[in-house]
């Protein structure tokens, strides 16, 4: 299985363990392998994206390019390398409803 590079944009509360990158560089033949890749680099990510039984938390959205890695195959999303992997949590706002 070829490796693919891609780039893996952070999110502004992920950035701490990316020593503030906005943006890093991870390899891997798929979107879960990219991940492993991603926490090796950068220790504690994956137990904020992944939970205990390495599935992505539901609060926690992640897109190849502009694709919700959900709706193709989650974490065996296969990569072919210059894509953009975005991770977005997801996050309650708005004002509480009286």
């Amino acid at each position: 299985m070829a490796q693919a590079t891609v780039t893996v944009r952070i999110p502004a509360p992920l950035r701490r363990l990316t020593d503030g990158a906005e943006e890093v560089v991870a390899s891997g033949a798929t979107v879960g392998d990219v991940l492993a890749d991603l926490d090796a680099r950068h220790a504690g990510l994956r137990e904020r994206l992944l939970d205990e039984k390495g599935r992505l938390r539901r609060f926690v959205n992640l897109y190849v390019n502009d694709e919700d890695v959900r709706f193709l195959k989650d974490l065996d999303t296969r990569l072919s390398g210059g894509e953009i992997l975005t991770v977005v949590p997801a996050i309650a706002g708005g004002r509480p409803v009286p």
